[in-house]
């Protein structure tokens, strides 16, 4: 049953990815891939909330299943690691060194932010 979980946590999170990259291609522009920093910066911060939210200790009791849809689920279809990579490449194959360098300095800063914000926010709940 958790692969089930899993599979329709993805189906989500796969098409809001593909719609909010869509969003700020069209309005941000496609040279630099914006759209892939700030999902993979937003399913962090929610990813650090919610692990630190639902955790034995945490405030919110959730089941297994609820935290594999959702954390595995939707958010490992939600952010893309490896659309990050490829896009990375990319730019670094056409030259655009200073976009690739800027790619992975800004998705890793962040994203260990927003996963350490997450974190404070829902530890801060769990008062």
């Amino acid at each position: 049953m958790s692969y089930l979980w899993v599979a329709l946590g993805g189906a989500l999170g796969s098409m809001a990815r593909y719609g909010c990259s869509g969003l700020a291609a069209r309005f941000i522009g496609a040279t630099f891939p914006w759209g892939t920093l700030m999902v993979n910066v937003a399913g962090s911060l929610i990813i650090g909330f919610l692990a630190t939210l639902t955790s034995p200790d945490g405030r919110l009791l959730a089941s297994p299943d609820a935290r594999t849809f959702v954390m595995i689920g939707v958010l490992g279809g939600f952010t893309t690691f490896s659309s990050f990579s490829l896009e990375t490449l990319n730019l670094a194959r056409d030259g655009e060194w200073l976009w690739a360098s800027a790619n992975v300095a800004l998705s890793v800063a962040l994203c260990l932010g927003a996963v350490w914000l997450g974190h404070v926010g829902a530890a801060a709940l769990n008062r």
